[in-house]
């Protein structure tokens, strides 16, 4: 069953965060219900429809940005109080604008999660986890990641209230008390989580909805001692990252939907067969790509009709809903628009006049200002959303910016060699300058002129290891005076390198080993420049284990240090090299002595050889395939036909539009392959005390004439 849904737009509010907009429980069966929207300027807005256009219930006065809403009240009872969190305070609301709570919770941090459930409080802060009951305190945890959202499993068919922790790691940490019960690995960074049904499921109400920074969702089942993933939802299209998940019967099967909301502006409806596997029943783009920040479901425009409603980082507040919004007229008829309809144009109409009237004096009185001896030019302030991620799929770097107003233009600059790659959704014209490395350090220097009302980039850029620095991102508004802002980016030594929680222990490892006179805080700080996805929070603890996987080769890595210690392992020689070289310079600068130590494995750089071959075999055939293209297509002009062509020419030909476009999205895909397997080569023979970079020529004419057996006869001549 396919869903036909119409956008509405209702409102626009201040630039919104992540769960900050939720539906008042409906007073009526089929009744409309109110809206409460709480934005970064801190004004919590509650409104209701009332004749086709929104009507304010109440609206607080502007204060600390709102981090986070909640709906809540006592257990068996309407949740219609509204919680708002700013900064370390939590403010409670009824649903008619009075304030009834205000709770200072005494954190260091600003609160960035909270759920509240009957007399009970949870709110997290980057990494503390605290539980209030009546605003006294109760529980208190520290994890070990930070934390990205939070929900609690509670109801009267359990006997205790057990929270769950979302954290970055890929971790969701299931506590009893202050207490870590158990935790269960999820495929991505987790985003969001949100209640199954409302409450948990049905049955036992143990279930719980995730959304992962990278597009993923799925359903866990937590029980006492163990958690399960029931189903997944791959992101095989890659779309944006998952920010808000909501359960609503938007199709009127009976069975909830899933609905979801993600950062590149893209709403789906998620529905279940009679099978119980998922399927998309309904998905929408934003015309803006703005980051859907909140997502409900329920009856808000019109009585009887059903509807999504979505707030945007930008303050939109959009419902897509059943009802029909437009009446087709056959040859001869005519269609009558109803007063309501003559109505909301006359008002939009008179709107949009005393805009315009309002923008051209606004405008003569800048040029009056700004002509005469006093003026003062004020910078606009603006803000800006930016996220910067590895992307397991493609090993690239996904850097995504949205800002509250049309974007003018980007400029991008690199101290450290990185590609950048084509994203289908990216409108911009790009130009390149160039620029000498020697002098500035300048790699790269790109600028993007955006299409009008563009207030969200994408872009994709892949670097390489070892080579290591800041990208940063200038930022500038269709706004004036002209203003612009700065986002840097650090590219890590080991920057496609991502956390996994196990490895493989069969694979032949190399070892480094350092002993110093450091601390732990020192050693783990050191681990945070060279390495993405570690906490920047030293761990509890005296000792700390992470692993991590390359994700362009495949390769693993083991960090395990202390205080004065620390053991690094790796399948990969040329990581434990750049280790090496990044952890001495780091070392030298805070003038501490290291005693460094090696375990060399041979083996491990033919298995590292053969973890490349397929890749770089792919590619060179890729390669060559390509090379071949246009003297094909020549022949098949001259001839009239490709008939005559054997069967592999051919396919190359009826093939070549996909293979040019491949090979567009991978530059320099080829040669970096040759420059990985030529600082293994070099870094194999550096541990033995040889220099060998007067052998490269030869080995790159092995690799021009590619077989894995010559390439690892090559690898192992003394």
């Amino acid at each position: 069953m396919e869903l036909q849904l119409n956008r509405v737009d209702y409102t626009q509010v201040g630039v919104t965060s992540q769960k900050t907009m939720r539906l008042l429980p409906a007073v009526g069966k089929k009744a409309t219900q109110k809206v409460a929207i709480a934005d970064h300027d801190g004004v919590l807005t509650c409104f209701g429809m009332k004749k086709g256009e929104a009507v304010s219930v109440f609206k607080t006065l502007p204060g600390p940005k709102i981090a986070r809403m909640d709906l809540g009240g006592a257990i068996g009872t309407p949740q219609e109080k509204i919680f708002v969190c700013s900064g370390s305070q939590v403010r409670g609301f009824t649903k008619k604008g009075k304030q009834f709570l205000t709770f200072e919770a005494n954190l260091t941090e600003n609160i960035n999660a909270m759920h509240v459930s009957g007399a009970d409080l949870f709110v997290c802060a980057s990494y503390i986890y605290n539980h209030y009951c009546d605003c006294k305190d109760q529980d208190y945890f520290l994890s070990g990641d930070k934390i990205n959202d939070i929900i609690c499993l509670s109801s009267e068919k359990l006997l205790r209230l057990t929270p769950v922790l979302a954290c970055q790691d890929r971790i969701l940490r299931v506590l009893q008390g202050s207490e870590l019960a158990y935790d269960i690995e999820i495929p991505g960074p987790p985003s969001v989580l949100e209640l199954y049904n409302k409450d948990g499921g049905k049955s036992v109400c143990d279930e719980i909805l995730y959304g992962t920074t990278d597009g993923k969702i799925g359903l866990v089942q937590i029980g006492d001692h163990s958690a399960g993933i029931k189903w997944e939802i791959d992101n095989n299209k890659r779309k944006g990252g998952v920010l808000c998940i909501d359960t609503y019967d938007i199709i009127g099967d009976g069975v909830n939907d899933i609905l979801v909301g993600r950062d590149d502006g893209t709403v789906e409806v998620f529905g279940f067969d009679n099978s119980g596997e998922s399927t998309l029943r309904f998905e929408h783009v934003s015309v803006l790509s703005e980051s859907v920040t909140s997502i409900q479901g329920g009856c808000v425009g019109k009585e009887s009709y059903d509807e999504l409603l979505t707030s945007t980082y930008t303050g939109w507040v959009t419902g897509l809903t059943t009802e029909p919004q437009k009446t087709e007229a056959g040859p001869g008829d005519e269609v009558r628009m109803s007063k309501e309809t003559q109505s909301k144009i006359e008002t939009l109409r008179a709107e949009l006049e005393q805009l315009q009237v309002k923008v051209l004096q606004g405008r003569e009185q800048y040029q009056q200002i700004s002509q005469s001896n006093t003026a003062v030019s004020a910078v606009p302030v603006f803000s800006i959303n930016d996220k910067f991620t590895l992307s397991q799929d493609d090993a690239s770097y996904s850097l995504t910016l949205e800002v509250q107003t049309a974007i003018d233009n980007l400029l991008l600059q690199s101290d450290v060699p990185i590609d950048l790659l084509d994203v289908d959704k990216n409108s911009a014209v790009v130009s390149f300058s160039e620029c000498d490395s020697e002098p500035n350090g300048n790699f790269l220097l790109a600028t993007y002129r955006c299409q009008a009302n563009t207030t969200r980039m994408e872009l994709k850029v892949r670097s390489i290891e070892g080579q290591y620095g800041t990208l940063q991102a200038y930022v500038t508004p269709r706004l004036q005076p002209k203003t612009c802002q700065v986002r840097q980016y650090q590219i890590k030594p080991l920057s496609l390198h991502q956390r996994t929680h196990s490895i493989d222990p069969d694979r032949p490892m190399n070892q480094l080993n350092l002993v110093g006179q450091f601390s732990f805080a020192e050693i783990h700080s050191w681990v945070v420049f060279c390495l993405p996805e570690v906490p920047e929070k030293t761990p509890a603890g005296e000792s700390i284990t992470f692993y991590f996987y390359n994700t362009f080769l495949g390769t693993q890595l083991e960090a395990t240090y202390s205080k004065g210690e620390g053991h690094f392992k790796s399948d990969n020689i040329s990581t434990i090299s750049i280790l090496t070289d990044v952890l001495s310079k780091e070392a030298t600068k805070k003038k501490i002595n290291l005693n460094i130590s090696y375990d060399i494995n041979d083996d491990s750089v033919s298995h590292t050889l053969r973890m490349i071959h397929p890749k770089l075999e792919y590619q060179l055939v890729l390669a060559r395939k390509v090379q071949l293209v246009d003297a094909l297509k020549e022949l098949q002009v001259h001839e009239g036909n490709a008939d005559f062509l054997i069967p592999e020419y051919r396919s190359i030909l009826d093939e070549s539009a996909n293979l040019l476009e491949e090979y567009k999205k991978q530059p320099a895909h080829l040669e970096r392959l040759y420059g990985m397997i030529t600082d293994l080569f070099i870094d194999k023979f550096k541990f033995k005390g040889q220099n060998v970079k007067t052998k490269v020529s030869s080995l790159l004419e092995i690799l021009d004439n590619y077989e894995l057996k010559s390439l690892l006869d090559f690898f192992n001549e003394p």
